[in-house]
């Protein structure tokens, strides 16, 4: 495992992480801030912005982009085809199922429309994670 991070062009990991996580500043603050703040039942609220609301993001952000660029490599996915094919195998079979599987509890009042767009946000996400780890591999 520490030998696969060595081998890590980490320029890359930076570039897709930040990627990463402006892509998700910018999916629930600007692109579906209505639709998130309705699916928490806060459509009429402001939501806060505590230092835990963009740390949290940022690290789960960077875990999830090391994981995929490890995965990557010990894959050998080298071309854009084969990393569309791993991003909607990640994205869909664990980011996406995981997040709606996260909504369905009764703390969101509307679980279905907060997983289609908090995991609309991680396919999207790890589809541009996934080009940007390839072609600069």
């Amino acid at each position: 495992m520490i030998s696969q991070l060595a081998n890590l062009n980490w320029i890359s990991v930076l570039v897709a992480f930040v990627g990463y996580f402006l892509l998700g500043a910018l999916w629930f603050t600007l692109f579906f801030s209505k639709q998130y703040r309705i699916s928490l039942g806060r459509e009429n609220e402001t939501l806060q912005n505590k230092p835990i609301f963009i740390v949290g993001p940022a690290l789960c952000s960077l875990v999830i982009t090391v994981a995929s660029a490890v995965l990557i490599y010990a894959l050998h996915i080298d071309s854009l085809g084969d990393a569309l094919k791993f991003s909607l195998l990640v994205g869909i079979g664990y980011l996406f199922a995981n997040t709606v599987n996260i909504a369905i509890n009764p703390n969101i009042p509307r679980p279905i429309l907060y997983g289609i767009i908090s995991g609309t946000y991680h396919l999207v996400g790890i589809l541009f994670v996934s080009i940007i780890l390839v072609t600069m591999k």
